[in-house]
């Protein structure tokens, strides 16, 4: 008996502004063995970032805190999904000494989601920030937090901390929330921003986004907005590229010509910075952007 296949459709051609053939082995080999011996693990890698080669090769990394599995299975990313076991209470020094000896000037904390902890991690997040600053006092810190289910009191709780950056990303137009963030709630997270910036109005908040799931132009221009509205002062774009089989493809390939036009809207409607190009990331350039959203905004 045979039995037949399910055919696979290929996806759209990668364009040729996203083929990047740059690599820098050995300094993404130190850098990761650095990490494992610390027990440590980057958002780089478990969501297979696409400028992993040049951040590493530059010692920037994202820490990615609370494990290496996360509570939701969002369809854009690769970070495994399951059961988490209990936090590691040592992870928030072993982060603050490995920052240390990378001698960063500028670090970003982000996590996988814990919506098993009834903080959210925040907690944890908190504990992070300070044991950076009680080791390097003049690093800047960024955050990069996720919703916390909408407890208003766990996003304080990593703001009383003393980032410099809040960043919580929206990444993706409302009307594809069901099937990128099923778990998420567009609404809620556009509260967690909102809430930051009343609460901590000098701290630079800062969110980003995916194109290239199926949005449409119009729907980007309406997300840009209500993050406006929100207080949001910086933003970034970038192209979504489909990390594994098992996640969602790509619908598009979007043209830096529409990167640019995302761009000048975003400034038109008062973003102190846009950073937008098809291999923007969240946290890629981090420092760079907190830098000229500041000077913008002065």
């Amino acid at each position: 008996m045979s039995v037949s296949l399910p055919v696979i459709q290929p996806g759209p051609r990668l364009p040729a502004w996203l083929r990047d053939g740059a690599t820098h082995h050995a300094s993404v080999t130190a850098l990761k063995r650095d990490l494992r011996d610390a027990g440590l693990h980057t958002v780089c890698e478990s969501a297979r970032c696409p400028n992993l080669h040049e951040c590493f090769h530059r010692g920037t990394a994202t820490f990615l805190l609370l494990g290496n599995l996360c509570t939701r299975g969002c369809g854009f990313c690769s970070v495994p999904k399951g059961s988490p076991g209990a936090c590691d209470p040592g992870e928030p020094a072993s982060v603050a000494r490995m920052a240390a000896e990378l001698k960063l000037s500028y670090v970003v904390l982000t996590s996988v989601t814990r919506d098993d902890l009834p903080d959210g991690g925040s907690a944890h997040f908190a504990e992070t920030v300070r044991r950076i600053r009680e080791t390097a006092p003049a690093m800047r810190i960024e955050v990069l937090t996720p919703d916390f289910r909408g407890d208003l009191d766990a996003v304080a709780r990593v703001l009383d901390a003393g980032p410099d950056v809040f960043n919580h990303n929206m990444e993706t137009v409302r009307r594809l929330y069901p099937r990128v963030r099923p778990q998420a709630d567009y609404l809620r997270s556009l509260d967690v921003l909102r809430f930051a910036k009343r609460q901590r109005p000098g701290v630079l908040t800062k969110s980003g986004l995916m194109v290239g799931l199926g949005e449409t132009p119009a729907e980007v221009e309406t997300l840009l907005g209500d993050l406006r509205q929100a207080g949001v002062d910086a933003v970034t774009i970038g192209q979504y590229l489909q990390p594994t089989r098992r996640n969602l493809p790509v619908v598009e390939y979007v043209p830096p010509a529409q990167f640019e036009a995302y761009r000048r809207r975003g400034l038109a409607l008062g973003f102190a910075l846009v950073f937008s190009a098809p291999l923007v990331r969240s946290s890629y350039m981090a420092e760079r952007v907190a830098d000229e959203a500041r000077e913008a905004a002065c």
